[in-house]
């Protein structure tokens, strides 16, 4: 009968564990980035995971993020080590049991007292696993969230820029394929997309081992840690006349592969139906806040009923989208679940004659069937995230998406806009057509001097707007030069004005910051278009668009022409909800604040002409003519 002898030299093991990370650690860094070079150059979704945030890692500012990436790998090495000795401590208690009994039961003292001193010891090397297992879980888990948040922060302030540079926000419209819910990618699709966990955003318990990358990194590690183990504990199993050799250890390798590869063809369609899944909720929501920003309209035609089938439309794509969804999802987590739990006691049903022989020890047994457990769950890692990578990849083609749209949109054509010198502001061989190709506007030749103002007229549907949008460069059917003041000393008026988001002083002082303007400016702004009821309540924060008449925000629109004081604005008939004597008074102030502003106006109001030198009427079929106002 033998004394107990611990399974590991745990007197020396920290440094022999410390030199075991140190090693695993390098290997895996160099392995990894040879893999995600290769992802990134020879796969599609590997190209555009690269072109959405590839700038993130490269240059001086990456440096930090290469550094913290090295700190959570190395607490993934420490991680599997700590599985690995976790092992070996149970492989110790089960023996140390064994041995006890053993020795209780043949009255040998000493062998039962080794036993007992064994247990008592692995108890206490317990205890060290489980704090340094605790310091080492939470560093991960703050350490990760630190990285997410990190990037998540870059990649927001990268893509919202990429959004709005170049005003392809707008534009996006006029490309061949325009895409759905550019503000559902920039806020959930980022935050899945550096979660990196799935189809899941994230949430403060996301550590190392959640994530695909370090998750697959872990898994890989542990194969290579646990592989000997197992080899080790592993015999002969004779089956039909037939043995097997190292049996537990190959048996393992035959059912992962076969689980595997049946996953994997369960799981393809995945990939389509989670994008599909994403695009038929955004096009539901996106419905459900239209009739909520147009609740009044809809209220006055009483088109409950028609916003009502285009809900359950929209609505009856999402549930037929997730039917299938829902079908495929079962099957695939059927055969993952059916595979663990025909696979869970194999380990102990095959150990088992050879403990019985007394060829290995209970504790033997015991680390057997951690290590199998731990290289079933590794070996299967790809299999059980493959529905959470498909729905990954389902968010990396959403922002690649953005990112190619936002391209498309800046390449589409615009009209060429160089600085004027003396102030004045002039249209050059302006041409401007409809999408169908129907010229709009043709060959425009005119010259505005400083202080000049010209009104734009015209039937219906012969251009104007259409005249003004190309002349903001947000047309992209239009050709010709345009002369400014200067980009930055030019406003444009829509006839329904933008209200942002904040409090009144942000409306009023918009596009500048809500503080380019001290509060008396403001509010003297204010009580020239008769908003001084207003002025007291700058501080204030509302919806603003839904607060404020169409009238007021009209005059808020001209308060910002006074605040700003361009060199040239645009106003797209900006005075029609007004009464004649208010838009008199607001042209009159307008010209009186700003006397060298060039003034271009938009209407169908003949009372707007008397505010301006020359009136552009446009004829139609590119036709125009220009002449004073008489």
């Amino acid at each position: 009968m033998e004394m107990f002898t611990p399974s590991l030299d745990w007197g020396t093991e920290v440094v022999a564990s410390l030199a075991w990370v140190a090693k695993a650690w390098g290997i895996s860094a160099v392995a990894i980035l040879v893999v995600l070079a290769l992802l990134a150059r020879f796969t599609a979704w590997g190209r555009q995971y690269w072109r959405i945030t590839g700038p993130y890692f490269t240059g001086r500012q990456s440096i930090p993020v290469w550094v913290l990436l090295a700190v959570l790998l190395l607490s993934v090495m420490f991680s599997v080590r700590m599985d690995v000795l976790f092992s070996y401590y149970y492989n110790d208690q089960y023996s140390a049991l064994q041995v006890a009994f053993e020795g209780a039961s043949s009255g040998n003292a000493a062998v039962r007292d080794s036993g007992i001193d064994g247990f008592w010891f692995s108890i206490f090397v317990f205890a060290l696993l489980v704090v340094t297992y605790l310091v080492q879980t939470l560093l991960d888990l703050y350490l990760m969230q630190f990285f997410i948040v990190r990037w998540r922060v870059w990649l927001t302030e990268r893509l919202v820029g990429d959004w709005l540079d170049g005003r392809a926000y707008y534009r996006q419209r006029f490309i061949a394929d325009p895409i759905d819910n550019p503000d559902q990618r920039i806020q959930q699709d980022i935050d899945v997309f550096t979660t990196g966990t799935g189809p899941e955003t994230n949430t403060p318990t996301v550590g190392t081992s959640t994530t695909l990358l370090f998750g697959a990194v872990n898994s890989v590690v542990s194969v290579v840690a646990f592989t000997p183990i197992l080899w080790n504990l592993s015999g002969p199993l004779t089956f039909l006349g037939v043995t097997v050799p190292k049996a537990l250890f190959w048996i393992l390798l035959l059912y992962v592969a076969i689980a595997t590869a049946v996953s994997f063809w369960i799981g393809r369609p995945i990939i389509r139906l989670s994008f599909r899944n994403e695009q038929t909720n955004a096009a539901f929501r996106y419905a459900l806040v239209r009739v909520r920003d147009a609740a009044e309209s809809i209220g006055f035609y009483r088109g409950e009923g028609v916003e009502r089938r285009t809900l359950s439309e929209r609505f009856a794509m999402v549930i037929a989208n997730y039917r299938a969804f829902v079908w495929r999802g079962v099957a695939f987590l059927g055969w993952n679940k059916a595979m663990s739990q025909i696979i869970d006691p194999l380990p102990i049903v095959v150990q088992a004659p050879r403990l019985f022989a007394g060829e290995l020890k209970l504790g033997d047994v015991s680390q057997s069937s951690a290590a199998f457990g731990s290289l079933q769950g590794s070996l299967s890692f790809f299999r059980a995230v493959y529905d959470s990578f498909a729905s990954y990849r389902a968010v990396i083609i959403r922002l690649n998406g953005l990112l190619e749209a936002n391209e498309e949109a800046r390449a589409l054509t615009e009209l060429a806009v160089v600085p004027s010198q003396d102030g004045s502001v002039g249209f050059d061989g302006v041409d401007v057509r409809s999408p169908s190709g129907e010229t709009l506007v043709d060959g425009l030749a005119v010259r505005i001097a400083r202080g000049g103002s010209l009104v734009i007229t015209g039937p219906s549907g012969t251009g104007k707007t259409t005249l003004l949008r190309s002349l903001a460069q947000m047309w992209p059917y239009a050709s010709g030069t345009v002369r400014y003041p200067g980009t930055d000393a030019v406003m444009f008026l829509a006839q329904l004005p933008y209200a942002p988001l904040g409090d009144l002083r942000d409306v009023a002082c918009y596009p500048s910051d809500g503080e380019a303007f001290p509060d008396n400016e403001i509010r003297g702004a204010l009580e020239d278009v008769a908003l001084g009821h207003l002025a007291t309540r700058l501080e204030e924060s509302a919806d603003w668009s839904k607060v404020l008449s169409p009238g007021e925000q009209q005059r808020i629109a001209i308060a910002r022409v006074l605040l700003n004081a361009p060199e040239a604005v645009f106003l797209d008939e900006s005075t029609s909800a007004l009464d004649e004597g208010q838009e008199f008074a607001l042209y009159r102030t307008l010209r009186e604040r700003l006397p060298d502003c060039v003034v271009v106006s938009v209407s169908h109001r003949s009372t707007v002409e008397q505010h301006h030198d020359d009136r552009l009427e446009l004829l139609g079929a590119g036709e125009w003519r220009l002449a004073p106002v008489a």
